[in-house]
């Protein structure tokens, strides 16, 4: 494999297509949320892209099955609302710049063809979250802007970089004359972080009027916060024992004094 290609497994019609975009990233932020819409609108995969510029590995499924990495396309129809979706996440995004550039490029031209008009990418965005993370957004003009900020998101800092696919595929969106939408749901980062993709899922509700039941992404982030409170709990032991060690050693030096 010498370049970026997408294989189509089915053929399909959609009505004014959106591509809502979650690789990994950041607290995994936008593959947890676009993994929770596919199985939330049991969507459908129509196509797999594969580059020779995701890292140089296997994955072996639970069958041993031995599968190339991947990004997977997958579309719903929405037959209550103006928009169709396309949904994309996948096993990685890629390791150089120039193979960013090349899978960006193949997808935006693939969603061109589907005659996708809007774009929106899903991100982690750096920070020590205190409450209900915020989302931070920004877009390819004022009018796609105000969409989201209407829905309760909150505009990015000026200046702010969006590194990645989340970033790319926007600029490249806008170049080819294709609106586009950034979400970065606030995350440690350190995890995979549901509360941060809760967050944006609920500004993707109030933009494009979907109906969502979040109750198993309420069961995960319940099961993140016991894993967190567990490494606390871990990291304050650690460092008791430190300090018993530190005091041991300091009798000593005085008693040998």
């Amino acid at each position: 494999m010498k370049k970026t290609i997408i294989l189509e497994k089915e053929e399909i019609e959609l009505k004014n297509p959106i591509l809502i975009e979650g690789l990994p990233g950041l607290g995994m932020v936008g593959r947890i949320a676009v993994k929770y819409l596919i199985r939330q609108f049991k969507a459908r995969k129509f196509a797999e892209l594969y580059s020779p510029h995701f890292a140089y590995y296997v994955l072996v499924d639970e069958k041993g099955n031995i599968n190339l990495l991947k990004n997977e396309f997958y579309y719903w129809k929405n037959d209550l609302g103006e928009n169709d979706l396309i949904l994309l996440t996948g096993d990685s995004q890629a390791q150089t710049i120039e193979g960013q550039y090349e899978v960006a490029d193949a997808t935006i031209e693939f969603a061109k063809k589907k005659g996708v008009k809007l774009v929106i990418t899903i991100g982690g965005y750096r920070k020590d979250v205190v409450g209900t993370p915020q989302v931070f957004v920004s877009a390819t003009s004022p009018e796609t802007l105000k969409k989201a900020l209407d829905a309760g998101a909150i505009s990015s800092p000026p200046g702010s970089p969006i590194v990645g696919a989340a970033g790319l595929l926007l600029g490249l969106a806008k170049f080819r004359g294709i609106e586009g939408i950034c979400l970065l749901g606030e995350t440690p980062g350190y995890i995979p972080d549901p509360r941060a993709a809760k967050s944006v899922l609920s500004i993707l509700m109030g933009m494009l009027n979907l109906r969502l039941d979040l109750t198993d992404l309420d069961r995960e982030i319940e099961r993140i916060a016991q894993i967190e409170e567990q490494m606390r709990r871990i990291e304050e032991q650690r460092r008791m024992a430190e300090r018993e060690i530190r005091k041991m050693e300091e009798e000593k030096i005085s008693y040998i004094g």
